[in-house]
């Protein structure tokens, strides 16, 4: 007579029933754990899904919007002809600015503009310490040598700021406001008159898709109009 014997794979039969108990809890365990993992790494797929959708329907209301507002502050050629009448109505005019602004920036030298009304802002401030407070952050980003933008002013202009900016005055920039103004006026102002962008505005055309460099953080006029002498536009 023969004696068939069956190997159980999973259950040696030889060890004690502690071994065996402790051997079924611990593959137990191992594959609980398993599925928790997945689970998480679930539950992490989905909730990256969920970030990329937002930013994506963030980025299309920020597009529509922008285009919204173009549709809304859509210059007249009238406006726009009293622009080339003089330097002073092109800075005194709200839209007029912004063109001239959006302009620069396609020359790369946007800085001088933003200085302009960084100055602007700078004499409108009444309190002492807020005075200190702009006064070194209009220094530090626009007229210390490699500031990050630094407009071209003379060697003397730069060294009586540089003296005074321990004690400013609603006037320390005065002179380094003048010679941007006038070379803005004498240089950049000329080509923005016979720029497509101005152009395009005077015969009531469409405006055409300007390709613009991007800073880390650039101060512009849109940003100026929102914020009203507050001294972190200049942080």
């Amino acid at each position: 007579m023969e004696t068939s014997l069956i190997f159980f794979s999973q259950l040696n039969m030889c060890e004690s029933k502690e071994k065996t108990f402790f051997r079924l809890i611990h593959g137990s365990a191992k594959e609980e754990s398993s599925k928790e993992a997945r689970i998480r790494a679930k539950e992490k797929r989905n909730r990256l899904s969920l970030l990329l959708q937002k930013a994506e329907f963030h980025e299309e209301t920020h597009a529509s919007r922008s285009g919204h507002l173009d549709k809304e502050t859509r210059v007249s050629p009238e406006e726009a002809v009293i622009w080339g009448e003089s330097f002073d109505k092109l800075l005194s005019h709200k839209d007029g600015l912004e063109a001239f602004t959006r302009f620069l920036k396609t020359e790369f030298s946007e800085e001088n503009v933003e200085f302009w009304i960084a100055c602007e802002d700078f004499k409108k401030s009444k309190d002492p310490q807020q005075i200190i407070l702009k006064a070194k952050a209009i220094y530090e980003k626009f007229i210390q040598s490699d500031a990050p933008q630094e407009v071209n002013l003379d060697f003397h202009t730069k060294e009586l700021i540089t003296k005074s900016i321990g004690q400013p005055t609603r006037h320390s920039f005065d002179a380094a406001q003048s010679r941007v103004y006038q070379l803005m006026e004498q240089d950049s102002y000329p080509r923005f008159l016979k720029s497509d962008l101005y152009l395009d505005l005077i015969e009531g055309r469409p405006q055409r898709p300007t390709n613009l460099r991007r800073r880390s953080r650039s101060f512009t006029y849109n940003e100026f109009q929102d914020v009203k002498s507050d001294v972190s536009i200049w942080l």
